[in-house]
């Protein structure tokens, strides 16, 4: 390819950038901020020392490039809902006399989920360190052990422990910094399996989560990624459990992957590995131990997705390919030695620990 034409294939991904930059204003406008807004001039611009900016009296929204070659699309949209703030406040509270991140702004962000900082990038939850994250990690290194029974004790231990805590959290009102994650690289067509993994993570790992639609920059096709929402220590739990089962799943496949279909048994895996989990929480609620959800992240999460839509699946179960991977799938115990994501990123938790 010359380098003409790389060039002018690189204006025509941005130019489908720009376009969909467009589309997300839109539907950011209804869902957000009731279709108040009137649709300003947007614009990538390659000022390094800021990843957006709303100018008032020309009307013109700016967006990093930044943005698109260095951190995706989930990054942008948070970036260009904070403009979008503050054209609400400017615009239409008419609060234009304030400092730019004064009270009606951070109100205005409070209310819909929205990060109020003035710089950094919004998407990257700090990697928090938690006293309780130390204690799963030596439950996790004893789940290493080549004694199935052993391991499973462990990993029965961590996840009753996170319950522990998340319960005890919840019953002193303590009252924590919520955020969010995405976790992988942004897929066009989400699997059973990746479905199945997002409903673990939600149902047994103390987050809310939802598949969140995205651009693909370098492709110009829509596409989707996974968003936790919850308090930091869930977070780094959630993305650590995430990496894990994926890895171990592509594991097991590789080993029957000359018999079985891959997309079925991977999905089998992860529904076997469920059905451990919901055994294990059986035997909790019995204890008295039962989790009924954290209503400050709940309130957190429909904030941020104040539309969320439903669907139905066809799944594979009943295939041979789906058995085999869930008899796999109960005997996965979850331990320590990940280290990087499906995406190649570094997993946070048990990092240097």
């Amino acid at each position: 390819m010359t380098a003409d034409a790389a060039s002018r294939l690189g204006l025509e991904l941005e130019a489908a950038a720009l376009r969909a930059a467009r589309a997300t204003y839109s539907d950011l406008n209804q869902t957000f901020f009731k279709g108040h807004l009137r649709r300003p001039t947007l614009e990538l611009t390659d000022t390094p020392a800021r990843l957006g900016r709303w100018v008032r009296r020309e009307r013109r929204l700016e967006l990093s490039r930044n943005l698109l070659s260095n951190y995706g699309w989930g990054a942008l949209v948070e970036v260009l809902k904070h403009e979008m703030a503050h054209q609400y406040t400017d615009e239409v509270l008419g609060a234009c006399e304030e400092a730019a991140h004064g009270p009606t702004f951070r109100r205005v962000c409070e209310e819909r989920g929205i990060d109020a900082r003035a710089a950094g990038i919004p998407e990257a939850s700090p990697s928090h360190h938690a006293p309780i994250l130390d204690r799963v990690a030596k439950l996790l290194a004893l789940a290493e052990s080549s004694n199935q029974h052993e391991a499973q004790a462990a990993m029965n231990a961590a996840q009753r422990l996170m319950l522990k805590h998340n319960l005890e959290e919840i019953s002193v009102g303590r009252t924590q910094a919520l955020s969010f994650r995405h976790l992988g690289a942004p897929t066009g067509r989400v699997s059973e399996a990746e479905r199945v993994l997002a409903n673990i993570l939600s149902d047994h790992f103390f987050v809310d989560a939802i598949w969140v639609p995205v651009w693909r920059p370098k492709e110009a096709k829509r596409g989707s990624v996974l968003e936790i929402c919850g308090r930091l220590e869930n977070l780094e739990m959630a993305e650590y459990v995430y990496s894990f089962l994926l890895q171990t799943a592509a594991r097991l496949w590789i080993e029957h992957k000359k018999r079985l279909g891959i997309r079925a048994y991977v999905a089998g895996v992860m529904a076997g590995f469920r059905q451990e989990l919901e055994e294990q929480q059986r035997r909790n609620s019995q204890e008295g131990l039962v989790w009924v959800g954290d209503a400050e992240v709940g309130d957190y999460f429909h904030k941020r997705h104040p539309r969320v839509r439903w669907t139905r699946h066809v799944t594979s179960r009943g295939t041979s390919a789906h058995e085999h991977g869930v008899a796999a799938g109960r005997r996965i115990v979850l331990h320590r030695g990940i280290h990087q994501g499906p995406s190649g990123a570094p997993v946070r938790l048990l990092k240097g620990r």
